[in-house]
């Protein structure tokens, strides 16, 4: 696996406004330094105890997003460097970012997550939901986050009409929201949709943001 003439495809092939996001979760160090020699200096993680001795061990220019299910207690350990977090999915979670930002004096860009899936195992809000969460008068008071935009996960499914079903929904609640009038702490501009395997659907249909793993990096290592 030529890691950095995949990126290099990636990076020729893909739209100006559409940003690659290299999904590195279970990748060794080596492997994350050669997409980084390679100009990628944008990586995705999906576990805290993960995301931490990579950051401590890789060059600080990296932008770290953290773009898996965040359980709260885990936020003060990634809060004073991560650039990103994608998966935004309860208001708890909303509370705790804002609190560890504010000790580590950052403002963090967030994405609220959407659930637009079939499975009931994926997470996130509701379109209503998160039209009430920003409509929120006291919504403001997240003085350590910046919303923008929104993430979702299509179903896991060979139908790629369902799954361009669930894209197109997303940028439609994404559309929808922008025509509100919308707290200071919100900018709705990007659009986090599309892995490996829909990442071309996913563009067709406005993401701004691909989270690409497998095709950047082969199959993954569990073990």
């Amino acid at each position: 696996m030529n890691i950095k003439n995949n990126i290099n495809n990636f990076r020729q092939n893909l739209p100006e406004r559409c940003n690659l996001i290299a999904v590195s979760k279970t990748q060794p160090i080596s492997a994350i330094q050669e997409a980084y020699d390679a100009g990628q200096r944008v990586f995705g993680e999906n576990k805290v105890q993960e995301l931490v001795p990579k950051f401590e061990a890789l060059p600080k220019d990296i932008q770290w997003h953290m773009i898996g299910h965040l359980q709260s207690n885990k936020v003060k350990y990634i809060a004073p460097f991560v650039h990103w977090i994608h998966a935004v999915d309860s208001v708890k979670l909303l509370d705790e970012i804002n609190k560890q930002a504010n000790k580590a004096q950052r403002v963090i860009a967030c994405l609220l997550q959407v659930h637009i899936a079939t499975e009931e195992t994926k997470f996130g809000f509701s379109a209503d939901e998160i039209r009430s969460l920003l409509l929120e008068p006291t919504f403001e008071k997240y003085k350590h986050i910046k919303i923008h935009g929104l993430m979702g996960m299509a179903t896991f499914t060979d139908n790629h009409d369902q799954v361009r079903r669930e894209f197109k929904s997303l940028r439609k609640i994404f559309d929808d929201l922008k025509t509100l009038s919308l707290p200071a702490n919100v900018d709705l501009k990007e659009l986090s949709m599309g892995m490996s395997g829909d990442y071309k659907i996913a563009i067709e249909e406005g993401s701004t943001m691909i989270r690409i793993g497998t095709a950047l990096f082969g199959e993954r290592n569990y073990h």
